[in-house]
């Protein structure tokens, strides 16, 4: 292998709330690193979302790698689901995986933008207010 020779990656990231995935997407077996496990030991199992059964076979020639942090179990879960999908269309430049992306869940391509409200003054959360009695 000549140093002329470059190997084809791709970066893409994905967010939820305050949960950011990075995904770098390689030549490969169709394998999933998430922070090094496999997305077979992940817990809890319903955090596993798999955009990999929608690319079907095309995610069979590439293995995908992602850290991610910040944010909860299913923010996280979410992030690398956005990030994942985002790479392997990019990884495959194909108009006919984004359809079906797009067609099975919008969220997977576009994102979440939404966030917890802030808190504000005068109660403990964001909208309560402290109670006032005049009895």
């Amino acid at each position: 292998m000549g140093l002329s020779e470059k190997k084809k990656t791709v970066l893409e990231t994905g967010k939820r709330k305050t949960a950011i995935a990075k995904a770098i997407v390689r030549p490969g077996k169709g394998r999933l690193w998430v922070n090094d496990y496999t997305i077979e030991s992940l817990t809890p199992e319903f955090a596993r979302m798999k955009p990999l059964i929608v690319a079907g076979d095309r995610a069979k020639s590439v293995d995908v790698k992602v850290s991610v942090d910040g944010g909860g179990v299913m923010g996280q879960a979410e992030a690398t689901r956005i990030a994942v999908a985002r790479g392997l269309v990019s990884w495959t430049k194909s108009s006919e995986l984004r359809k079906s992306f797009q067609a099975f869940d919008r969220v997977m391509l576009a994102g979440d933008q939404r966030m917890s409200e802030p808190k504000k003054f005068g109660g403990p959360s964001a909208r309560r207010r402290k109670q006032k009695s005049y009895r």
